[in-house]
């Protein structure tokens, strides 16, 4: 048997419940940090997997968004609360960030489908001009509905994986869903055969892609900068 949780919470949770059976993760927050291994290249234990960029690029997003939108002075930053270490995380990252572009950033919750048309509704109030959605398994979960919400209410958005892009969200910057769980795949197959996840390393995903939708930046109005369209992994036309 191989635990392998998809999310901080879940990985803790495991951890928390079990010092024997392997627990391969996929997280986006530090599992050094967190205390889930003794070191990236020596994790000790039974605990393994892979971090990605995704909390650490969080301010590169922003970038590409402000970049897309120049003029816009206030924007949104969606989180979870039901998530509160990886929240923090991300809205200390962000309002940093925010700050060195000249930027007021503001935090939305959401942490159900409900909610989520609420924090758009609050996108309005408070008159900001583009959106960005923090790092979090809730929101992986729910690409397709924050893309057609972000299309519906004409906001710029920008998430972390492709498949935002794909459902129709503007931008998104980050590493390969597919990518990270086919590694977290090979390692529970290698645990199986016999080896031990203390001397299996824990492995950092390193290439991000950048994905934007034209299609949806005509439908908004929104112009791409050359460089950017330039730059892009993939452009959806």
């Amino acid at each position: 048997m191989i635990i392998t949780p998809g999310s901080t919470p879940a990985a803790l949770a495991a951890q928390a419940a079990t010092k024997t059976i392997p627990i391969v993760f996929e997280i986006a927050s530090d599992p050094v940090e967190l205390g889930l291994v003794s070191s990236l290249s020596k994790p000790g234990g039974n605990v393994t997997g892979v971090t990605t960029l995704n909390l650490e690029i969080g301010p590169k997003r922003l970038e590409l968004l402000h970049n897309v939108i120049p003029s816009t002075k206030v924007i949104g930053f969606l989180i979870n609360p039901t998530n509160p270490r990886l929240a923090e995380q991300n809205v200390k990252s962000i309002q940093s960030a925010g700050r060195t572009f000249g930027l007021e950033m503001h935090a939305l919750q959401a942490s159900t489908e409900d909610e989520f048309g609420t924090a758009f509704e609050e996108l309005k109030t408070i008159r900001a001009g583009g959106l960005m959605i923090a790092a979090d398994p809730f929101f992986s979960s729910h690409v397709v509905q924050l893309a057609a919400l972000s299309i519906r209410h004409a906001v710029p958005s920008v998430y972390q994986f492709r498949e935002f892009a794909a459902a129709g969200g503007l931008i998104s910057y980050g590493t390969s869903f597919t990518k990270s769980f086919r590694t977290v795949g090979n390692y529970a197959g290698r645990i199986l055969k016999g080896e031990k996840p203390a001397d299996l390393p824990v492995q950092q995903a390193t290439a991000v892609e950048l994905i934007i939708n034209q299609r949806t930046a005509e439908a908004l109005g929104v112009t791409i900068p050359q460089a950017l369209i330039s730059r892009a992994d993939e452009v959806i036309e």
